[in-house]
């Protein structure tokens, strides 16, 4: 009996670290296709590092679990994979987008949930890289939905990438200074964003000044 119980124990250890090493090779490969898209976008890996930081510490500040935090952090670093469906010629143009041009870089979430949806473990993490051109008022894409209906993984990580951007610089403008980026997101409460993520985001980087 003492044996049995000796080698179920070993057994089960084995089974845990085995699992372990499996989510390390999951999430290297993660942070690895993010990388691919970072240099190929020229963005820096501060980007993905401080949109994910900052989209899990909301997370947690409403309330979500340990294995939600998991699939957000996932989907925060994978929410513009499917930006690798768009042509070099349209997502590095340095200017502004034609309209022809914006129809098909508005596909990227869709292609995301074309990549994405038959990866098991990518099943609860395909909510932000699907979902966060989504706005609070029901106008955004690719679905138009609304208020709730918006998953709130989603929810979340749209404040914290419209943060992030707007504090950059781009090709076709200087980044802002940060005032004036919370002061954007103070008016689009209610409009793109939900108010009750906008009201968090706002506390947390005034506690950070």
């Amino acid at each position: 009996m003492t044996r049995d119980i000796s080698e179920r124990i070993r057994s089960e250890k084995a089974l845990i670290e085995a699992h372990t090493h499996l989510e390390k090779a999951y999430d290297a490969t993660l942070h690895g296709w993010a990388r691919a898209l970072e240099m190929r976008e020229h963005e820096t890996a501060d980007h993905s590092r401080r949109v994910v930081e900052i989209t899990e510490r909301i997370a947690r500040e409403m309330g979500l679990r340990e294995e939600e935090l998991l699939n957000i952090k996932r989907g925060a670093l994978l929410h513009d994979i499917g930006k690798i469906g768009v042509p070099d010629n349209i997502l590095l143009k340095p200017g502004p987008l034609t309209s022809d041009e914006w129809a098909i870089m508005r596909q990227h979430p869709e292609f995301a949930y074309r990549m994405l949806k038959d990866i098991d473990y990518l099943q609860s993490a395909i909510e932000i890289p699907y979902g966060h051109h989504e706005r609070w008022d029901g106008s955004g894409y690719p679905r138009g939905l609304a208020g709730t209906d918006i998953p709130l993984a989603a929810r979340i990580f749209s404040v914290v990438d419209v943060w992030d951007a707007l504090l950059s610089d781009r090709p076709y403008r200087p980044a802002w200074d940060q005032k004036t980026v919370l002061n954007y997101l103070q008016e689009q409460s209610g409009k793109q964003f939900d108010p009750a993520v906008v009201e968090i985001i706002i506390r947390l980087l005034s506690d950070m000044n």
